[in-house]
């Protein structure tokens, strides 16, 4: 969880943006409705008032910016304008992936702004001046767009650069649980070739001391040690067991999360993450482990290889079998190829193998993923 601290940072910073492009908005459209005023000289009402409207409507320029670009051509083709058509070309722009949508409204912008009105009144001549015109406007509208797709680029560029950070910090912390496991399973051996070893050889020294020696007190501490020695294998035998299933599935040595902490999974994951059905309250902490950390490879495959994407996870549960099946839809932003060692699927299938599981992963036919992992319910027999 993050630190209070933190989310008030956070919380200052989306305030702070919200109210910068709330000035910026008010100031672009004072900006177009002084434009109006400068330029609408002899200009009939409802000119005027068309006009008056494309400059409003440039509020709304972030959310619909087509409609606020064709909302301003019939004021461009009437009242000589430059901030309504460049305002609203810029941020279709950047708004925009469809290279031809934008040629032609750049098109159009220039059109209208070259053509006069009304349009029975053009002469030879005119129309001559008017191609001129037209060709000179065709550069001034495409500036904003070129504009509003580097902008866009160099968003795409951000979000490419911060999904590499990701991966590489995910592909370090996969190298550090490695060496971890590494180190347990060398422990694990040395325990048990070496102190286990040594202290099976006390405990039958004791063993041997109690029945030959007839002295009460050398028996009674002869008994002890080796009384002592059985517990102390016992011990070993249950760390060596840990150290090896830790460094099996990479477990560490942290508190575990559960099922209720899946809703703080989703919030801090940075996907648009949608989670339906629930599972049985008295389900084992292994059980509910495998579930949770499940999910949480799922959610951060999602934001890496499909960024933009909507995941749903459903967890379900039938008659002896519980389970969770996690899908993405497709990347609505440009995705990078990153670097991947598919430790993190290798790992789920081997939980899942743990407790007699089945795990499988693969495309679906509209270009998402999913992922469903199935587990025996731990209150009935395995199938």
């Amino acid at each position: 969880m993050n630190p209070p601290h933190t989310s008030r940072r956070t919380s200052y910073a989306r305030r702070a943006r919200r109210l910068t492009t709330a000035w910026a908005t008010l100031a672009i459209v004072l900006l177009a409705g002084a434009d109006v005023w400068w330029n609408a000289e002899d200009t009939q009402t409802y000119q005027t008032a068309c006009a008056a409207l494309a400059c409003a409507a440039l509020a709304l320029r972030r959310r619909f910016p087509l409609t606020v670009f064709l909302t301003g051509v019939p004021a461009t083709l009437f009242v000589p304008l430059m901030v309504v058509p460049f305002a609203s070309l810029y941020a279709l722009a950047a708004a925009s992936r469809n290279r031809l949508l934008l040629a032609g409204c750049a098109l159009i912008s220039a059109a209208a702004d070259a053509a006069p009105w009304p349009l029975d009144e053009l002469t030879q001549d005119g129309t001559t001046r008017t191609l001129v015109d037209f060709a000179y406007l065709i550069a001034t509208a495409a500036a904003p767009v070129f504009l509003g797709q580097l902008v866009q680029a160099r968003q795409d560029a951000a979000h490419h650069l911060r999904d590499i950070e990701e991966a590489r910090d995910h592909e370090q912390h996969l190298h550090a649980q490695n060496l971890l496991a590494r180190e347990r399973a060398q422990l694990a051996r040395e325990m048990h070739d070496v102190v286990s070893h040594q202290v099976s050889l006390i405990a039958i020294q004791a063993g041997a001391l109690h029945v030959t020696t007839t002295d009460p007190r050398t028996k009674t501490t002869a008994h002890t040690i080796r009384e002592l020695s059985v517990t102390t294998l016992d011990e070993l035998r249950h760390m060596v067991t840990l150290l090896r299933m830790s460094a099996g599935n990479t477990t560490p040595l942290t508190p575990q999360p559960t099922l209720a902490d899946l809703h703080q999974l989703i919030a801090n994951s940075g996907t648009h993450a949608t989670l339906t059905g629930r599972l049985p309250d008295d389900l084992p902490a292994p059980t509910q482990r495998t579930l949770y950390r499940t999910i949480q490879e799922t959610l951060t495959n999602a934001r890496k290889h499909a960024p933009g994407s909507h995941v749903t996870i459903h967890l379900w549960h039938h008659t002896g079998r519980i389970g969770v099946t996690v899908t993405n839809t497709p990347a609505t932003r440009p995705t990078t190829p990153l670097p991947g060692a598919h430790h993190g699927l290798i790992g789920l299938t081997e939980r899942a193998d743990l407790h007699h599981g089945h795990f499988t992963s693969g495309p679906t036919p509209n270009g998402g993923y999913t992922a469903h992992l199935t587990l025996p319910h731990p209150t009935h027999p395995h199938d």
